[in-house]
């Protein structure tokens, strides 16, 4: 099995995954995932494309990660991870996408508006 490319995307996070056949191992940006990602919530979203086709242990993971906040990052890395094992074996793609790993998420930071505080906060009104 050859290297697969894949990328991942969540608000203002890329995640490049390279997947390989191997042992399980996760790497992000050359540390270990546990090092990386130490909240357990965040370690279940970086298995769970894995968990929900019962993957788990079967290949080796790199990945450069880039932008964003954490939870964005873990959340990139997870669609990345969910495509990859599409590309993979195309017969995963509705398990993964019964669980949303295949729906990129649309939201983002809403822009702050001119004569506005923020992007929905107005202006202290004074009457004089």
């Amino acid at each position: 099995m050859e290297v697969i490319n894949t990328i991942g995307r969540r608000k203002s996070s890329i995640a490049r995954v390279y997947m390989t056949k191997g042992k399980g191992n996760l790497t992000i940006n050359e540390k270990k995932s546990e090092d990386y990602f130490p909240i357990p919530t965040q370690q279940y979203k970086l298995q769970q494309p894995f968990a929900v086709t019962e993957t788990e242990g079967q290949f080796d993971v790199n990945i450069n990660v880039d932008g964003g906040g954490t939870t964005g990052q873990v959340e990139a890395i997870r669609m990345g991870i969910a495509r990859a094992l599409v590309e993979y074996n195309e017969e995963l793609k509705p398990k993964l996408k019964e669980h949303g790993l295949m729906t990129r998420d649309p939201r983002m930071v809403e822009r702050k508006k001119p004569g506005q505080k923020k992007a929905r906060k107005k202006f202290q009104f004074s009457k004089r």
